[in-house]
């Protein structure tokens, strides 16, 4: 599959000719569950430039790619004809040379926003991949006290939250994102994989996020209604049949 965002975006003149090849689905052709794809589809749509997206399927991986980028998975950019591989650097080259005033910054005010959330998806990799019964509790309160921290910040209000001539004490953060009510890079980061937590925790575990974690869950629905995550976002059936085989039954 390819197709250019925004589809209705007309390419300027001096507009760089930028491609970003991505995980294909099961059926070779839709979005794969892949959150680093995700997070790249994410700062390019955000990033308000237009783009192309392929979606390439591993099985069937096409010569003409094998020959653009040999050795390489998705996902990958090519920027005016130059192949770029790594994510980390491709995010920080994308932040550098799609700038303001015409392209928006993406970077977070708040470094914390940064690392917020930084260890759940693996505490979230050993819970599920566990196959043992009796290590299956004390995974799942890891899994739980990093969802906890991460609520914490949410509900924290951020610096330019607190009113310092108010007596009152401050009421919990009612911003939208990590860092405040735009989305950040760090958003495009933690999203994707906060997502296959919740789908997939709770297909193969029973588990769900608790309710009483008000901060994440305000979180999730505010990038439900996006369509830079809802768009760039594989099907929760295509998370579902990703971790078909990650996910291990408990067995004694």
């Amino acid at each position: 599959m390819s197709l250019s965002v925004p589809q209705n975006g007309v390419k300027a003149e001096h507009e760089p000719a930028i491609e970003l090849f991505v995980k294909a689905g099961s059926d070779g052709e839709s979005i794969g569950n892949c959150p680093f794809s995700q997070r790249l589809f994410m700062i390019l749509w955000l990033k308000g430039v237009v783009f192309n997206v392929t979606t390439v399927d591993l099985k069937r991986k096409p010569a003409d790619l094998q020959n653009l980028a040999p050795g390489t998975h998705p996902p990958f950019i090519t920027y005016n004809g130059e192949v770029k591989t790594d994510v980390n650097k491709i995010e920080e080259f994308l932040e550098d040379v799609l700038s303001p005033p015409r392209y928006t910054k993406l970077g977070a005010r708040h470094p914390e926003s940064n690392t917020a959330g930084m260890d759940i998806f693996a505490k979230f990799s050993a819970f599920i991949k566990n196959s043992k019964p009796d290590a299956n509790e004390g995974l799942e309160r890891g899994l739980l006290k990093t969802l906890q921290k991460l609520d914490e910040y949410l509900c924290s209000p951020l610096p330019d939250e607190i009113d310092h001539n108010s007596v009152e004490d401050e009421k919990t953060s009612t911003r939208k994102f990590l860092d405040g009510d735009k989305m950040t890079l760090a958003d495009c980061n933690l999203l994707p994989k906060l997502h296959i937590v919740k789908v997939v925790a709770k297909k193969y575990r029973g588990f769900e996020i608790p309710r009483e974690m008000t901060g994440i869950w305000r979180y999730l629905s505010n990038a439900y209604s996006c369509e830079e995550f809802t768009n760039t976002c594989p099907s929760e059936k295509e998370i579902e049949i990703a971790y078909a085989d990650v996910a291990k039954r408990l067995v004694k």
